[in-house]
């Protein structure tokens, strides 16, 4: 198989963008590049170009013109789109899965079995979703109808490049809307061979248009733009307030997927052998670089020393290293900026007076070259401290001990995020109750299996709006009231 970054070379994709279905070199009055970076040899691999405002205009007059006849399709019509390109992504899952390797240093076994699977499920559910869904329905005499918000403006991460795109995409097509995609300059590759998908599903032009560039720029130009209707942004909470006040002049709808602080209250009765293990995989999923992975570990104060040992086991059997390998569970960290971050926090906690279980700064072993950490997890963490309470974005794990349920509630609730939370018990009717008390847009009981149809998305400081499911589908829908429609 040709590399992803041969093939898009060789195709000259990386220094153009895709607009109106066709490859377009940039139209701005300033040329500028991105150099993409490896994080596992730290050095580059390619120069993607960057967008201007022009480059913006362009894209947009391009959705614009396309809106009005892809907003009026048949359903049916969406859904068979939406259906090719499903079938496309898991045709080609091993191009994207060595695209994510190379650009944000997902080890190739969980870029297979995880990234570009569960991205194809987003496609596969906006499909589904839309062959069900109701667009308009009688309330006594009255038709509610929901339709197409207009044209969006698509701002995605460089920790789930692929999965966040089809989060989007996929219902904002399903809704009859036509979208501009930015994706982060850091991880772009996976993005270009998606617009080349999109265009060999027969994507009819301007539904789909992809420009690259800077959030400053392209961000921001999206966001200000007087024809775009709606903004939807996956990213730290700083950048979402910038794209929120930004867009706030136009008064068009943001929606935002934002940073988290995640809890996972284990409470006093909870199999430890289980809960314990499930949920350093869970605070170290995609390297903790997942904006609702559960970093604070919540503790009975009984069981810290026990919790300690089986955290510690966990941790040990992590294998960190070059993400092609087959037998590397984690790879890299994305990008350097974000090494840099982890090693900082890292030092913080040491600092704080945090009891240091596993881990520690520096790279693993005898790793010299490349972006690579060591899987840490200290306990005895306060509340107060700074790594239980900023995003570090990365396999740092905090053990915070609690001495009943009601002050774990308050621990887990004590953060200015509230995007993703998980309780661990054997009582299902206490797991339950404690579940009802967390202020977050989703709570996992015992560890249950990734539902794509569960809303996902924040409250307080981790965001506004849903992903996933039907209301993940309904962000990109305006509701009519008809009245007297049906007298």
């Amino acid at each position: 198989m040709t590399s992803p970054l041969r093939h898009l070379t060789e195709a000259g994709f990386l220094g153009k963008f895709y607009i109106d279905g066709e490859w377009r070199k940039p139209i701005g009055s300033v040329t500028a590049a991105a150099t993409v970076v490896n994080p596992a040899t730290e050095q580059p691999i390619a120069e993607v170009a960057l967008g201007d405002d022009d480059d913006v205009d362009c894209a947009i007059a391009a959705a614009r013109r396309a809106f009005g006849g892809w907003s009026t399709t048949a359903p049916a019509e969406r859904a068979a789109l939406l259906d090719r390109i499903h079938a496309l992504l898991l045709e080609r899952l091993e191009l994207f899965a060595q695209a994510l390797t190379c650009e944000m240093g997902a080890a190739i076994t969980y870029a297979r079995r995880a990234q570009v699977p569960l991205a194809a499920e987003h496609i596969r559910v906006a499909r589904d979703n839309l062959a069900n869904y109701r667009f308009i329905a009688a309330r006594g005499s009255t038709a509610i109808m929901r339709e197409a918000i207009g044209v969006c403006g698509l701002i995605t991460p460089w920790n789930w490049p692929l999965y966040q795109i089809t989060a989007k995409v996929g219902p904002a097509i399903a809704a009859g809307c036509t979208v501009v995609l930015k994706p982060s300059e850091l991880s772009p590759l996976s993005a270009s061979l998606f617009a080349e998908l999109m265009d060999d599903a027969d994507c009819p032009p301007g539904v789909f248009n992809l420009v690259n560039g800077t959030g400053p720029i392209v961000g921001a130009a999206l966001a200000s733009h007087p024809k775009v209707d709606m903004i939807s942004i996956t990213g730290s909470t700083r950048a979402g307030v910038l794209v929120a006040q930004v867009a706030a002049p136009t008064v068009k709808r943001v929606a935002q997927e934002l940073g988290g602080k995640s809890p996972n209250i284990i409470l006093p009765d909870a199999d430890l052998g289980r809960a314990v293990p499930l949920g350093v995989g869970a605070a170290f999923r995609n390297l903790g670089q997942s904006c609702s992975a559960p970093t604070r570990m919540l503790v009975s104060r009984a069981h810290m020393e026990e919790v300690e040992t089986l955290a510690a086991a966990a941790a040990s059997e992590l294998v960190v290293g070059d993400p092609l390998a087959e037998s590397t569970t984690h790879g890299p960290i994305a990008n350097r900026p974000q090494f840099e971050r982890v090693q900082t926090m890292i030092g913080v906690g040491l600092h704080e007076g945090a009891k240091l279980v596993i881990g520690g700064p520096g790279r693993p072993g005898d790793l010299q070259v490349g972006f690579y950490v060591r899987p840490t997890i200290f306990s005895n963490v306060r509340r107060d401290m700074r790594i239980a309470q900023e995003e570090i974005f990365g396999p740092v794990l905090s053990i915070i001990p609690y001495d009943s349920v009601d002050e774990a509630i308050a621990i887990a609730n004590d953060t200015v995020y509230g995007l993703g939370a998980h309780v661990q018990g054997t009582d299902m009717e206490m797991v339950r109750a404690v579940a009802r008390q967390i202020q977050s847009g989703q709570v996992h009981l015992n560890h249950p299996d990734w539902d794509p149809n569960a809303p996902f998305g924040g409250y307080k400081r981790s965001g506004n709006g849903r992903e996933y499911g039907i209301e993940g589908m309904e962000e990109y829908l305006e509701t009519k009231a008809v009245l007297g429609f049906y007298r």
